[in-house]
């Protein structure tokens, strides 16, 4: 077997697209509701919106700075 990367078997719509949207809305719910955070812990320390955009997009959200943007759209 070969070495398993970050990358390994990276592809789009591994989630379909309604259940990313309903994934989304949800952490921006808990987000608002709760201050910035979850039963899972902070949403700026939280891996749950760069995992979901992984398995939509299929691309690796690993820079610090987009993983920010990305999630203060989402969250904020």
């Amino acid at each position: 077997m070969s070495e398993m990367t970050c990358e390994t078997g990276l592809q789009k719509n591994v989630i379909n697209k309604k259940t990313f949207e309903r994934e989304i809305a949800l952490c921006h719910k808990l987000s608002q509701e709760n201050g910035g955070k979850c039963g899972w812990g902070l949403c700026e320390d939280c891996g749950v919106i760069p995992l979901l955009y992984k398995l939509r997009e299929g691309r690796l959200l690993e820079d610090p700075d987009e993983i920010k943007k990305v999630k203060d759209k989402i969250v904020k």
